[in-house]
Formats: structure tokens, C-alpha cells, sequence
């Protein structure tokens, strides 16, 4: 599928993208969930999250997180008017060149969370994000710098990247680990 660049391909994409997740995550079998995710033998999958995720509550969880950052964005900057008074995406202590810490940060965060109570929140924190897109019109979400705080970005890149285009990542990496489930 295309990336979105209007509205209602983002809205299309992004339910789309999320009930075949979903589904994926429903169809797995007791053995599929519960076996621990290892990708060490695999040189191909050498980015940091094919190491830092090691269940199923690790990826929805990962999604969730992006989820707060995308809700929060638009409301830590609302009425903000000037580029130089917004509040970044990413939290202070983090930058595009740094984010693999934030989310190790937000996999160590959650060590504590069960898979039925990650599922719970990606499923919320997915119906909000749908919410939080609704409320906008096509020209703001896909209008570059259409928002000072967005910088040279459109808010939908955002979105994009929150919504359609991570649950296509999480689907990538949980078929991987099915095929590797198959293999045993």
C-alpha cells in the first residue's frame, strides 16, 4: 500500500494496517505467544529492535508509546504560534539521532505490563490516535509547516509514521517470528 498523503488513504491505511495486526496477533497460536522472539541468528536483522523486543508485549507496547508522543504532540503545543516556542515530538531528552534510547527507555518502562494489558492500551491508544486524526481536515494534516510546531513537516507525516506505517513494522516482525516458531 502506498504511504497516505491526503486524510482519508491515512484513515483507510491506518484501520487497515491495524486490523491485520490484529488479526496476525489473534491468529497465533499458544506456542507463537509464548515463545520468547530471538532474531540473534538471523545477520540480516541487525537494526537495535530485532534485539530489544523479545514478546509480543514488547511490540505493542512500542506502539503505544508512539501513540502517547503523537496524542501529546498537538496538545503540549496548542495556541503555540511561533517555530521557536514548540515543544518537540520527542520528549527533552531525546533527539532523532538518540530516539533508540527513548525506546529502550520505554521497553524497560514496561517489563512489568502483561500482553492482556498491552493489548488493552495499543487498542485505546489506537482508537484515540483515529480520534485525534478525525479532528483535523486534509489541508492541516497534509500541509507542510502547516503548524509552526510541526517544523518543515506535515502533522499526517506523523501520523503516517504512528499509524499504518509502524503497524505495517510490527506485522513484518511478527510473521519473522512465526516463520522462526515454524523452524523449531
Amino acid at each position: 500500500m502506498p504511504r497516505p498523503h491526503n486524510k482519508e488513504d491515512l484513515l483507510k491505511a491506518a484501520q487497515e494496517n491495524y486490523e491485520s495486526l490484529m488479526s496476525l496477533i489473534n491468529g497465533l497460536t499458544e506456542k507463537e505467544l509464548n515463545t520468547p522472539f530471538d532474531f540473534s541468528g538471523q545477520p540480516s536483522k541487525k537494526e537495535a529492535h530485532w534485539s530489544r523486543d523479545k514478546n509480543m508485549r514488547d511490540v505493542l507496547i512500542h506502539l503505544y508509546e508512539w501513540h502517547q508522543l503523537l496524542l501529546d504532540f498537538p496538545k503540549n503545543n496548542k495556541g503555540v504560534t511561533d517555530k521557536k516556542a514548540a515543544i518537540a515530538f520527542l520528549p527533552a531528552d531525546y533527539s532523532w539521532k538518540t530516539y533508540g534510547a527513548m525506546n529502550q527507555m520505554f521497553w524497560k518502562r514496561h517489563q512489568e505490563t502483561s500482553l492482556e494489558a498491552a493489548k488493552a492500551m495499543f487498542k485505546k491508544s489506537h482508537a484515540d490516535t483515529m480520534k485525534l486524526i478525525e479532528g483535523y481536515s486534509n489541508e492541516e494534516l497534509f500541509t507542510k509547516a502547516y503548524f509552526p510546531w510541526t517544523g518543515n513537516a506535515a502533522l499526517g507525516d506523523y501520523c503516517v509514521s504512528d499509524t499504518s506505517s509502524h503497524y505495517a513494522w510490527a506485522i513484518k516482525k511478527i510473521k519473522a517470528h512465526k516463520k522462526n516458531c515454524g523452524k523449531s
